[in-house]
Formats: C-alpha cells, sequence, structure tokens
C-alpha cells in the first residue's frame, strides 16, 4: 500500500468530467487491478458454490459416498477462498476508496494554494470547503465500488454459463432477465442525479454561509445581527433538509427496486426450475444449486445497482472539483521570449534576475539591494498596492528586479527570492514549529531567533510545550498582536532576499514596536527590506523613507529630514489636522 499523502497527486486531465474520473482510474491502475482480481475470486468463490452443494447434494442422492466426499471437501475450500480473498478484496476496497479521495483532495488543495486568492474570489469558501470533505468521498465510493462490479460482472457470465450448461430455459431467463433489471432502474438514475445535484448545492451555500458568518462573528455582535444571522441561517438550513429529505426519497425508491424486482426474479427462476425437476429435465441437486444462484444472483444485481448510484454521485462530484480547477491563478507565468540574436561579446538574456535594484515603472520608485525602505502615504491603499507590485501578486507588476522585468520571471523564482507579508497573515491550524517552519528546514535555534526579533519571545512562555505547542485554527487562541508577531517571525525564518512588510506592526503596543524596529533593522542587514508603514517608531530606523504624493515620490530621505522638511509627510506621520 501507498503512504498517504502523495508526494506528487499528477496533474488532472480537467477537460470533462468523464476525463478526470479516468484520469483518476489510470492514476491508481495497480490497486484497481488488484481490487478488482480479489473482487473477481471473491464472487467466483460464492457463485461456484451454490454448484458444489448440488453436485454434493447428487452424490448424496446416487448414494455415491466418494463424490460426496469429493463435491464437500471442494465446498470447504471454497468457503476457505471466500474468506480469505473477501479479507483481501475489503482491504483493496479501501485503499481505492482512500488514494482516490486523497488525490482529489491533494489536487484541489494544490490548485487553492496556487491561485492564491483567486479562488476565494470567484466561489464561497465554504464551497471549497465542501469540495474536499464531501465531493471528495463519492469520488472515492465509486472507485471503491468499481472492483467489486468488475467481480459481478464475472460472477455473473459465470452463473449464467453453468445455468446455461445446466438448462437451456433457466440460462436464458438469467441473460436476459438481470440485464433487464438493471435497465429498469434507469429512470429513477437520473432524478436521483438531479436530486443530489440541488442537494449538493444547497449544502455548499449553507457551509459558505456558516463560514462567512463565523469569520464575521465579532463584527455581527457589535452590530447585534445575531438573530438576522441566525434567521437565515435556520432558512437555509431547513432548504438543505427539504433536498436531503428528497434525496433520500429518490434513494429509498431505488432501494426498493432493488429488493422488490430481484425478489420477482427469485420467484419465477425457483417456480420454472421446479417444473423441470418435475419433468425430469433437471436433477433435484441442479434445481438446489438454481436455488441459490438465484439467491447469489441478489449481489449482483445490488452491485449494480450501487455502482450506478455511486458512478452517478462522481461525476456531479466531478463537476464540483473542475469548477474549482477551472479558476485560474491571477498571476501566470508567460510564454517564454523567443530566441533573439545576441552580438558577439555579449551574455544571452536571462530571466533570472541578478541581485540588483528594485524598480517600480508605474511610480518611479528604485530600491537599492541591501537597503531598509520605508513607504509612506496619506493614502494606505496606494503603498499596499505598491508593495504587491513589488511582490508581483498582481497580473501587471510592471516592475524590474536587476533590470530584469518582473512580469518576465518565473513566478517560482519570484515567490522564492521576493516575499511579501500582509497585514492579516493567516495562522494555520498545527504546531507553532509547523506554522514558521513548515517543511523543516530549520533548527530549534533559528526558529527562537526569528521569534526574537519579532519580539514574540511572550508568545513561546505563555505556550506550555513552546515550539511544540498547538495553535488553533486562524490562531484564535492568540492575541492579534501574538498573532502579527508569530506572522512576522514565520517570514524572517525564510530570511528572503527580498521582504516587504506591509503594516507588520499595526496589531502592537508602542514598546513591543520599538522592539521590533530596531531588532529586524540588526536582522535584516545587508538584505533588502522594504516596510509600508506610518508609524514614527519604524520610521525612525529607516535607512530611506520614501513619501509619495499623488502617486509619485516626492521626497526621499530619512525619517528626521522629512519631519523637518515636508509638513504632508509630518501631518500624516504625527497624524496632525490639515490646517485650512
Amino acid at each position: 500500500m501507498r503512504a498517504l499523502p502523495f508526494a506528487d497527486p499528477g496533474v488532472p486531465d480537467t477537460r470533462s468530467r468523464t476525463r478526470f474520473l479516468t484520469w483518476l482510474a489510470r492514476a491508481q491502475w495497480r490497486t484497481l487491478a488488484i481490487g478488482a482480481f480479489f473482487g473477481i475470486t471473491w464472487m467466483l468463490s460464492q457463485a461456484l458454490m451454490p454448484w458444489a452443494i448440488g453436485h454434493g447434494i447428487d452424490g448424496i442422492v446416487d448414494d455415491d459416498t466418494s463424490s460426496t466426499a469429493r463435491w464437500a471437501a471442494l465446498v470447504g475450500v471454497l468457503g476457505l477462498a471466500q474468506a480469505l480473498f473477501g479479507v483481501a478484496r475489503h482491504r483493496a476496497s479501501v485503499a481505492n476508496w482512500l488514494y482516490a479521495a486523497f488525490r482529489v483532495i491533494q489536487v484541489v488543495s494544490r490548485h487553492t494554494a496556487r491561485t492564491g486568492p483567486a479562488v476565494p474570489k470567484a466561489m464561497p469558501t465554504g464551497e471549497v470547503v465542501a469540495t474536499v470533505s464531501s465531493d471528495s468521498m463519492h469520488i472515492g465510493h465509486a472507485m471503491e465500488v468499481t472492483p467489486r462490479f468488475a467481480g459481478a460482472i464475472v460472477s455473473y457470465a459465470v452463473v449464467s454459463g453453468i445455468v446455461l450448461t445446466t438448462s437451456v430455459p433457466l440460462g436464458l431467463m438469467v441473460l436476459i432477465g438481470v440485464p433487464l433489471l438493471v435497465v429498469a432502474m434507469g429512470p429513477i438514475i437520473r432524478p436521483l442525479q438531479q436530486r443530489q445535484r440541488r442537494q449538493r448545492e444547497a449544502l455548499g451555500d449553507l457551509t459558505a454561509l456558516g463560514a462567512d458568518t463565523v469569520a464575521g462573528l465579532r463584527v455581527l455582535r457589535g452590530i447585534g445581527g445575531e438573530r438576522v444571522f441566525t434567521r437565515r441561517y435556520a432558512e437555509r438550513s431547513e432548504t438543505v433538509r427539504g433536498a436531503g429529505v428528497k434525496l433520500a426519497s429518490t434513494q429509498a425508491l431505488l432501494d426498493a427496486v432493488l429488493v422488490l424486482l430481484p425478489g420477482i426474479f427469485l420467484v419465477l427462476l425457483t417456480w420454472v426450475g421446479a417444473r423441470l425437476v418435475l419433468d425430469g429435465s433437471i436433477e433435484p441437486g441442479a434445481l438446489v444449486a438454481l436455488y441459490g444462484y438465484a439467491f447469489f444472483l441478489l449481489m449482483p444485481v445490488r452491485t449494480a445497482g450501487e455502482m450506478a448510484f455511486a458512478a452517478t454521485r462522481a461525476v456531479v462530484a466531478a463537476r464540483r472539483v473542475l469548477a474549482v480547477l477551472a479558476v485560474e491563478r491571477e498571476v501566470v507565468d508567460h510564454a517564454p521570449r523567443k530566441p533573439v540574436a545576441v552580438p558577439a561579446g555579449q551574455d544571452v538574456p536571462s530571466a533570472v534576475p541578478p541581485a540588483g535594484a528594485l524598480v517600480d515603472d508605474v511610480t518611479g520608485l528604485r530600491v537599492e539591494p541591501g537597503s531598509l525602505t520605508m513607504l509612506v502615504s496619506d493614502d494606505p491603499t496606494f503603498t499596499a498596492a505598491l508593495a504587491d507590485r513589488l511582490g508581483r501578486l498582481v497580473p501587471e507588476a510592471r516592475v524590474r528586479f536587476g533590470g530584469v522585468p518582473l512580469d518576465e520571471v518565473p513566478v517560482a523564482e519570484v515567490r522564492r527570492r521576493i516575499v511579501v507579508s500582509d497585514p492579516e497573515p493567516t495562522l494555520f491550524t498545527g504546531t507553532l514549529r509547523g506554522g514558521l517552519d513548515p517543511y523543516g528546514r530549520h533548527d530549534d535555534a533559528a526558529l527562537a531567533a526569528a521569534m526574537g526579533t519579532a519580539s514574540a519571545g511572550d508568545v513561546l512562555e505563555t505556550l506550555r510545550e513552546g515550539l511544540d505547542s498547538m495553535v488553533e485554527e486562524r490562531g484564535r487562541s492568540l492575541s492579534g498582536g501574538q498573532r502579527q508577531r508569530v506572522a512576522l517571525a514565520r517570514v524572517l525564518v525564510n530570511d528572503p532576499e527580498i521582504l516587504v512588510l506591509v503594516e507588520p506592526t499595526s496589531a502592537v503596543d508602542a514598546h513591543t514596536e520599538a522592539a521590533i524596529a530596531q531588532r529586524l533593522r540588526d536582522a535584516r542587514a545587508g538584505r533588502t527590506t522594504v516596510v509600508v508603514t506610518a508609524s514614527p517608531l519604524m520610521l525612525a530606523t529607516a535607512e530611506t523613507v520614501v513619501w509619495f504624493d499623488d502617486g509619485r515620490p516626492a521626497a526621499v530621505g530619512t525619517h528626521d529630514e522629512l519631519m523637518s522638511t515636508t509638513p504632508a509627510y509630518r501631518r500624516t506621520v504625527t497624524r496632525e489636522e490639515d490646517p485650512e
């Protein structure tokens, strides 16, 4: 069995739902083949049991002790094989289920991470969560049933051959009757699929509403909106319940048909077989065998019905998965430029820039390598957008790095060398160590040093197990200032070539902010650091401060120089009112 999760889930085929499910099956064809082998042998051991019992009964009728003993021994062997292959089939089925489900989860998670904010902008977060938690399991169920369905087909063919050999009329009943049973379920499958889709959409809307409500719970309490959203959630829940009831009624009808039609078929088969015994066309043992076959055929028929149900749900789930995978990330790698003629003695242009200045072509800002530069504007959204451009977090950055347009640099290279930390970073569930260093590349000393630079030593002191303490989702167990400092330590651990920080101390007190400012300057000495801030404590430690007015750098210097020479800068930093 493989280890989960997969090291590389692969690149899915997203051209259609059928192609996506086929890609999944191909990705685990070995496990499906093993499951099909055990499923076939398991069902064949059950299918041959009535055949062996019937011959044993004929031996008893003929008073043939040796023949009876041989057939009794074969019954024992078939029973042992049924038990052993049943265990192996179950293990293979569970493996197929988990492999498919985890592959879907990894593909969706990886795509969501790669696209950044594009997926949340295109669809509710709850929809993505439902895709991972629910749709992946439906697809896994289809992969689990497939090997058993293969066993059902083979055993059906074997039983049909035996029955045809025993009696042509009964064989024809099996060959024609069983497919008719499956076809009779067809009219139920389509409304079942439609109701599954409606129930799935209603559940996704409810999950999204719940996630959005929890995210804005503090705001709701502040404005007294709990009752409004409680009523809305109750209404959505009722919609989901109604859709679930309709789905359950259709499923119940399908289950009833799966019991009724095989039951009718069993009665007819037994009645015809009894008349053939009375006519002397078949032996009594053959009648017993035929009765056993009739009972056994319920399993392949029900398996076929389960396969139809699972395949229907898998197709609906695949449509949801493809909807997530269809969302493209906003920042994409452009096609490589065509080769150009290079004069002799000159270097070939490279898409990987050397270490150099970071220049924003929109504003004319130039950040020198190795400097601590801070950006100030009376419009915080302007400098935040500038930070996004510097890190190529927008489709058209219009920034040059070392003389190379940042839009032509591979995104992976940009992410490796330039890191942007926004003012509201997200912390994930897990240990503090895992949150700071997800790939385990740094030792405890490096993590402690980063926490010290971020002035987050008190966080380690309050957590009983230190770096191994668990952090709740979104860091709910920490205060706003603690979350901000842990996030700052997280980016400092990686020590990127260029670090862009947006309001990194907005949630901390003045004493802590002063400590962070000085420690950040010392820790990042010789590395390019850009800070978007209007805090005097941070600005006082900057080597270069750039004041923006009307979208252009209006003044450049130290904090003290700008405070004495630029009134607009002084008013923004000190929050003075503009005199009229």
